[in-house]
């Protein structure tokens, strides 16, 4: 591997020259093997330490052998695995989508990374995020995100241009909402959730048609976004 390639890969780190190279990095086999099943026209090389296995790999697909030494450099994981790849970033706009979720103003990558990953759990048709949210390809992201970002429909949007045009109900996360355990839901919705620290911007708040909370029945300031994000998502999809 050249000096000139190394560089290019670790420049991958950053937001800015994933914006220019149009690639990200991915790193381990299982998230590999995801992006092999789900997008595999979007996994562009792969780079492997000589012990990794092979299998399920493509013939088409370039793979350079690598030092422990090479792959430390490269890897954006305190502990690195055995492989990681460059794919290319595609826009994955859904067709017709019945079940959205909104994301405003998302900023911590592990919680960005397991709410993609819930939302292709419960089979969220799209995700719509804010403009100013953490990056979707952002190591961190990628690897909290198990794959997900092949299989969910993902766009980043002006919400207050979005929201604008939704006529369906829109479910948003507010601490005054209804219990979201007695209120009847919609299967053909939008869950809006907010920042961690702010919750859902003030110019949002008018678009939310059905302000829902989940109620505390212990002790405790609050809910991670990502857990309430979970809990809410498993009551959109179970219905009453």
């Amino acid at each position: 591997m050249t000096q000139q390639t190394i560089k290019t890969l670790q420049s991958l780190h950053k937001k800015k020259f994933r914006k220019e190279h149009n690639a990200f990095l991915i790193e381990g086999k299982r998230i590999i093997q995801e992006a092999l099943l789900h997008q595999p026209n979007r996994v562009q090389h792969i780079y492997a330490l000589d012990t990794a296995p092979l299998d399920g790999i493509p013939s088409s697909i370039p793979v350079t052998r690598i030092t422990d030494k090479e792959l430390s450099k490269i890897s954006a994981l305190q502990h690195p695995q055995d492989m990681l790849a460059v794919c290319a970033m595609v826009d994955t706009p859904a067709n017709r989508p019945t079940f959205q979720l909104a994301l405003d103003t998302i900023q911590d990558p592990g919680n960005m990374g397991t709410i993609l990953r819930l939302a292709a759990w419960f089979g969220v048709d799209e995700v719509l995020i804010s403009e100013d949210s953490v990056d979707i390809y952002n190591p961190k992201v990628v690897q909290a995100s198990m794959g997900a970002i092949f299989t969910v429909p993902i766009r980043y949007v002006n919400l207050l241009q979005t929201l604008t045009g939704i006529d369906k109900p829109i479910y948003g996360a507010l601490l005054e909402g209804s219990n979201v355990y007695r209120t009847k839901l919609e299967k053909s919705c939008v869950l809006l959730m907010g920042n961690e620290g702010n919750g859902i911007s003030p110019e949002l708040l008018p678009f939310v048609s059905h302000p829902i909370t989940i109620p505390k029945f212990g002790q405790g300031e609050s809910l991670n976004v990502a857990m309430a994000t979970g809990i809410l998502l498993s009551e959109l999809r179970r219905g009453n």
